[in-house]
């Protein structure tokens, strides 16, 4: 049996979905600035965009030069008595400018090839400058998020292209100034009716773009949410799933409902502008016929001579061509800035967001962190994540945090390593606030080893010294150590190149892991990283209890050396911990060893009954 044909999009008003909200509509009000662009352009390729300018004058200059030389050559072939000896000379002075300007514009062509590349490069690493200098909690700030990719998916697609068109608008704009200086030199009068006949089309060019930008920021979400419809129908990972689930039907479906939405906001925006740039058209026709008809007068009333009608004629030709194709770059650069706005508007908005830097270096290894009356809030998040949190911790210490989903325990273990700030309350180590810490050297002292670690698209050697890639290991003695404690060193033994095995699916000749596997190496990750405090985030959940068993020992025999910080939710696991803290809904509410918490007959006693099938009353 089918689904039923979807129904019509709303609106544009009413474009609303009850699973996701659409980008905040902002009115098109920036200005068009040219100039950041500029700075981009010269910063990327100073070399060739000043080539290009010149070679663009050159080529307007050889055009305008042209269209004079034709007016001798012309006279000549019309008045004297020996014409085409007679012409010979501006002939040869007409193929020169001809050949002058060609060799400007193949020149131009190549000095673009060297621009456009390297302006790619810059702009995509000063955006992932940006995006890696901001703080981890920017990345939960859903404005900036949305900035980053509007700034990603559509700045930087547009700025590339926004060069291009800089490029042929400078052509275009030269091929009209040539044209029009030579129309001034032949009667002042075709001038100003040239230049009139550009306003229609100008001011369609502009309009239009202001209206496809404004239809772009009200699109946004509904693109990015087809392309996440479109990853998870035609990637890899989700489609075991998808089709042990039998959700392909429901995949389809949701695809249609925001697709269709999406098509119905992409025609209306582009008829809109289609109609305006009709108009434009329309407008700049007959305008363009008036010009004609007043050079038709002009040629009647004996203003022009025959010779100079003749250039009148190909300088309005070239004079059209030129404005059509700068109409068209113009259109799509007045567009495209403003698509390269969010470009530039995110850069901005990461630079006041970087994280501080200097300040007072992080204790090597601290004796006492003390956090008092933290609390931390996500933002746009309607409760604290954390609340009034006392918490110390003494070097060499094991410190297990324990709790339902969605307790706090990620969050709390982010704040003791720094990578969040306490929206109140103070986070100290050895009495100094972590706020007026370097975070360059608090980042030094923390090892953190996630549940969902990276899985870095490189070779097996690199996914583990990646803990610390500057570390000096000649003989790879530490990165050999770390796998073998972390139980990493069969997977490794297994892979058909070994170290040098290239983990990724993606690419030629790779090996996929399963996430046990990719487990073990993060853990050998974080070993091989090596600081004073190590934070553990549910490392051993996909392993099986074999791997399990090795990494717990590894902790155990490390922990005399470094203060560990455990999250699990294995109670069993956590029996030997020196300290035990429950966290529910964002509060500590018991805390003690594995004997005590269990003499409190509360909710970790209930936990781990739960968990090893006992009554709180049968719990050793």
């Amino acid at each position: 049996m089918t689904d039923p044909a979807p129904e019509a999009p709303a609106p544009t008003d009413e474009i609303v979905a009850p699973y996701w909200h659409l980008d905040r509509q902002e009115g098109p009000s920036r200005t068009l600035a040219i100039a950041p662009i500029l700075r981009l352009i010269w910063t990327a390729g100073p070399r060739p965009a000043l080539a290009i300018v010149l070679l663009q004058l050159t080529a307007g200059a050889a055009t305008a030069s042209g269209l004079l030389a034709t007016t001798s050559v012309l006279h000549t072939l019309l008045t004297a008595p020996d014409r085409l000896p007679a012409a010979l000379p501006g002939l040869a002075l007409l193929a020169t400018l001809l050949t002058l300007r060609a060799a400007a514009e193949a020149a131009v062509e190549m000095a673009r090839a060297r621009l456009e590349p390297a302006l790619r490069r810059t702009a995509e690493e000063h955006l992932m400058a940006a995006a890696l200098g901001v703080q981890l909690g920017d990345f939960d700030d859903v404005d900036f998020y949305d900035g980053l990719h509007r700034a990603r998916d559509r700045g930087l697609f547009h700025l590339d292209r926004a060069a291009a068109n800089l490029v042929d608008l400078l052509g275009a704009a030269c091929g009209v100034v040539a044209a029009a200086v030579g129309l001034a030199v032949l009667h002042p009068l075709l001038l100003p009716i040239l230049l009139v006949s550009v306003l229609p089309e100008s001011w369609a060019v502009l309009r239009a773009a202001r209206l496809g930008y404004a239809g772009m920021r009200s699109m946004v979400t509904l693109n990015r949410r087809v392309e996440l419809l479109g990853e998870l129908a035609t990637g890899r990972e989700p489609a075991a799933e998808l089709r042990a689930c039998q959700a392909e039907p429901y995949v389809l479906a949701e695809y249609r409902q925001a697709a269709d939405q999406l098509k119905a906001q992409e025609t209306r925006v582009g008829l809109a502008m289609a109609r305006t740039r009709t108009l434009g058209r329309a407008a700049g026709g007959l305008a363009m016929l008036g010009v004609l008809a007043v050079l038709g007068a002009m040629l009647q009333a004996g203003w022009l001579a025959l010779a100079a009608a003749g250039t009148v004629v190909i300088a309005v030709r070239v004079a059209a061509a030129a404005l059509k194709q700068l109409a068209q770059a113009a259109n799509q650069l007045f567009e495209q800035v403003m698509y390269v706005a969010d470009y530039h508007d995110f850069l901005a908005d990461a630079a006041a967001r970087r994280r501080p830097s200097g300040g007072t270096a992080a204790p090597r290894a601290p004796e006492r962190i003390t956090l008092h009356g933290v609390t931390f809030t996500y933002p746009g998040a309607g409760r604290p994540a954390l609340s009034d949190i006392d918490l110390t911790i003494h070097a060499g210490q094991t410190i297990a945090l324990v709790g339902e989903n969605g307790s706090g325990k990620t969050t709390l273990a982010r704040l003791l390593a720094g990578l969040y700030r306490p929206t109140s309350g103070t986070v100290r180590w050895d009495g100094l606030d972590t706020a007026g810490l370097d975070p360059v050297t608090l980042a030094d002292r923390v090892v953190l080893v996630p549940q969902h670690p990276v899985r870095w698209p490189h070779d097996a050697r690199t996914n583990v010294r990646m803990g610390r890639h500057d570390r000096r290991d000649p003989d790879d003695q530490a990165l050999t150590e770390a796998a073998s404690l972390a139980a990493a060193d069969t997977v490794i033994s297994d892979l058909p190149q070994g170290w040098n095995t290239l983990l990724s699916k993606q690419f030629r000749g790779g090996h996929e892991l399963s996430a046990g596997q990719w487990q073990r190496l993060a853990v050998a990750r974080g070993l091989f990283r090596d600081g004073p405090l190590l934070i553990w985030d549910e490392p051993t959940a996909p392993l099986d209890a074999k791997a399990e068993y090795a990494v717990y020992e590894t902790l155990r025999k490390i922990a005399g050396e470094r203060t560990v910080l455990l999250i699990t939710h294995r109670l069993t696991s956590v029996r030997h911990a020196d300290r035990i803290f429950l966290l529910h809904r964002g509060r500590i509410t018991e805390a003690g060893t594995h004997d005590e918490l269990l003499a409190l007959s509360g909710h970790y006693a209930e936990l781990y009954a739960l968990q090893t099938g006992t009554t709180p009353q049968q719990c050793p």
